[in-house]
Parts: C-alpha cells; structure tokens; sequence
C-alpha cells in the first residue's frame, strides 16, 4: 500500500507528460519504453552516473523541439540534449526523469554558398557526411573529431569538439558564425551572422559553442567554410624517447612550419594499434610523430620537417610517397582509441592540453603515474596544439583496478593544471570533470558561469548537473 501511493503519482505525471509531448508531436517520436529510453541513457563516457529518462523525443522539425522546450518549461521536466552519444565526459547522459531530446533526426544540409563560403545544417548531420558534401563544391570543413563517421554537428558545437586538424585550422568554434537556438522556455533566438564580418552586440554565438546544451538546444548552424587544399603528404618519425618527439614538435613549430597535422603515438599506443590492425608499425619505437601538410609543395615541407625530427634525435623518417600510403598512417592514428580499448577492455581517455613547451613534462609524468598505479596507460596526442589524450586501459570487473584507474586519470588532469594547462581541450567537461572545473576557474568564474546559466535558463531544466 506505501509504495502504491508513492508510485501512484509518479506514474500518473509520467502519462500526463507524454500525453502533452504526443498533442504536438508524432506517436513515432515519442519513446517511453523503458528498454528503449534506457539505449539513450549515456554517451561513450566511464565512471559517469546516467539517470533513466521518462521520454525520448526524436524531433524533426524546429516547431517540435519548441514544444518540446515548453512541455517542459510548464511542467518543470529536466531536458537533456543529444546527438551521437559518442562523447566521452557524460555530457549526454540522462537524468532521472528527463526528456532526452535526441537530435540526430534532424540532420539535413540546407544551403551549401561556394560564393559566402558558408553551410547552413541541422544539427544532426554527421560530420563525415557534411565534409564530404562539401568538397563537392570545392570546399572544406577543417573541423575532424576522430568519430567523425558518427558524431554530429550538433555534438560538435556543444563540446568545442577539435580533431587532428587542429594544428592548422583551429576548432569547432572558429567555424561556427550564427546559431538558431530554441531556448529553455520555448522561444526561438538567431546569434550571429553569416558575413564575413560582424562585431554586433555580444558574442552570443560563441557562448553557445561548448555549452554542452546547458544554454538552449542548437536547431540550425551557420558554418564557415574553407577552399578545398591540396592534398596532404604525411611523414613519420620514430623516436627512441616520448621526450625527443616533443624536442622535435617544439623545433617544428619554432620554426615557423605550420603542418596540417602533427599526432604523436607513444609505444603502447603503437603496440594496441599493431595488435588491432597489423598495419606492421614500427614496435621498436618508443614514440611515433606523424606531420602532414597540404602545402603546393607537400614534399619539400616534409623534408624539412624530417631534418628537424632527425635533430631532435629521431631514428627513422620515413615520408609517404602518396596520398594512399598518408591515408594508411592516418588509420593507424584514428585507430589508436579503438585498439588501446582492447588492452583491457575499458578505458577512460583524459582529455589534458598543455602549452607545447610542456608537451614532454607530460608524458614523462603520465609514464610515472602509470608506474605508481601499476596501470597501462597510452598516450595519442594531437601534439602541435599540446593536447593529449593518456588513456588509461583497466579491467571494469577489478575494483581495485578501477579505483586505481579513477585516481590515475585525476593525477594526470592535476598535472596538466600544474604544468599550465588545460583539464579539457576538446572533450567538454559534461559529468566526469565538474569538480576539475572548479579547481580550474575558481569560486568566482564558477559563480559567474552559473549566473549565465541562470539567465538563459533560470528553472535550471537544460541538462541539469552537468559543467557544475
């Protein structure tokens, strides 16, 4: 009889609330199976809580994602905005209660300007599909997270996703130029433009760029795009130190060369990719620097790279002769995450940038974490920008081996703030980080952040517990 009564209520609010999304959406999209709205629960994320959603909404137009937002306005319902889930800080994941507002049905490519040089998308358009529309037209769309065969635009702009193009070409936010946001309470907001330039009032576009859904659900981007560049030649070089590779990424940039991508492997990382692949890379190495460059004259850049690699000290440097040989290294670089997973069967992958010059005092220190914890750890690094990846590699079933890999994972994010750096470079701070957030912004930034939060959001219903 107790639980009657407190279950009673629940129940009835969970019918009312689908009862009022159903008056302004279709039946089929509209989940409230529990076995279903359970697959929505979390992104790729570990050691993250998720919640179980009363609904999942699978929106197709902008119309519905505002009744959506004023369903839940009304009836104080916590939303939480999705793409992909391929995200990896718990950005995405339910809570208990919620609606999950599930994007990826909105993914259509509405204006492509060769003439403006910008795209008009929804926001789940998969990044892959929207690069490769775009280079039809001569274009390119620099930003390349490594799941960029299944994460979403939408995804993107709600972490500040970056990618291996980074070195070059800069993130996410340097290409998105206006929004079409549907706020918490229903309203529909445009930030920006799509000019050239434009300095008008607040960068409100830019606030919304990373928010991880905290501000308002993205509904339409307005993305900058770049001619279409040559193709790129890519080098390796092999090291017999992770110090001498990061001596010779500090020489490269230096001197004034300006890669398209610069990726750093360190020797685990190398022997998960062999073991996944058997692409044959050089397991001898104890750290592998891959530079590209999409130059007119890819060739002579690399050369000169190469000597500079091999004043650092490297032992091989080995330039690709074609575009297929550079397409293979680049696989073996996208691999990386995929194979270091099977070391041990779960991973939790940091996410720290530092400034370049201490690109070497991190690995050395993330290789002396892992020797205190007695943990495998690998390291990929998109190392011309500083930021690195120490994926730690544990067996989820040893509860001694998560703790373990928890307090390694928050060793190595002190260290990066230790060394001048960054708790996140391009993962977002979702679930897993909210404590690191504050230790990096301090008690006032935090304060400020939750006053912006409260302005855009004061019932405090988008993606509740998330950033801090």
């Amino acid at each position: 009889m107790i639980m009657s009564r407190i279950e009673a209520p629940r129940d009835e609010a969970t019918s009312n609330l689908t009862d009022r999304l159903l008056a302004g959406l279709p039946a089929e999209a509209v989940l409230v199976d529990p076995d279903v709205t359970a697959s929505y629960a979390n992104d790729m994320a570990s050691f993250c809580p998720a919640g179980s959603p009363a609904a999942v909404v699978l929106p197709r137009t902008v119309e519905q994602v505002q009744h959506v937002m004023r369903v839940a306005t009304e009836l104080r319902v916590p939303v939480v905005p999705q793409g992909a889930r391929t995200g990896l800080s718990g950005a995405a994941n339910a809570v208990d209660g919620c609606i999950v507002l599930s994007l990826t049905r909105m993914d259509r490519i509405l204006e492509i300007s060769p003439v403006d040089r910008v795209a008009v998308v929804e926001p789940g358009v998969v990044n892959a599909d929207f690069s490769r529309a775009v280079e039809e037209h001569g274009l390119y769309y620099p930003p390349d997270p490594s799941s960029w065969e299944m994460c979403t635009i939408g995804g993107n702009i709600g972490t500040a996703s970056g990618g291996l193009c980074c070195v070059k070409y800069g993130v996410t936010a340097e290409y998105v130029l206006g929004l079409d946001v549907v706020l918490a309470d229903g309203r529909l907001m445009s930030t920006g433009r799509r000019t050239a330039k434009g300095v008008a009032g607040y960068d409100l576009t830019r606030l919304f760029v990373g928010s991880e859904g905290s501000l308002g659900v993205v509904v339409r981007a307005v993305l900058a795009l770049k001619p279409k560049p040559p193709q790129q030649l890519v080098l390796a070089a092999e090291f017999g130190s992770a110090t001498a590779a990061c001596d010779a990424v500090c020489r490269i940039m230096a001197g004034g060369h300006v890669p398209s991508l610069l990726e750093l492997m360190d020797r685990t990382t190398v022997r998960a990719v062999n073991e996944l692949t058997h692409m044959g890379l050089p397991e001898t190495t104890e750290a592998l620097l891959l530079a590209a460059f999409d130059t007119p004259d890819p060739a002579a850049d690399l050369a000169a790279v190469g000597r500079l690699c091999e004043a650092a000290g490297a032992t091989q440097v080995v330039p690709a002769d074609d575009a297929a040989e550079s397409e293979l290294l680049l696989q073996a670089r996208r691999s990386s995450l995929i194979a270091l997973e099977k070391v041990k069967g779960t991973t939790m992958i940091d996410d720290v940038c530092v400034p370049r010059s201490r690109l070497g005092d991190m690995l050395e220190g993330v290789e002396r974490i892992a020797g205190k914890h007695g943990l495998t750890i690998g390291v990929v690094a998109h190392a011309g920008d500083g930021n690195t990846h120490p994926t730690v590699c544990f067996d989820a079933q040893d509860p001694d081996e998560c703790a373990r890999a928890r307090e390694s994972f928050d060793e190595i994010m002190a260290l990066g703030l230790e060394l001048g750096g960054t708790i996140t470079g391009e993962h977002g701070v979702g679930v897993l980080k909210k404590e690191w957030l504050a230790r990096e912004i301090g008690p006032v930034g935090v304060e400020m952040q939750r006053a912006v939060k409260h302005v855009f959001d004061p019932l405090g219903i988008l993606n509740p517990g998330k950033l801090f």
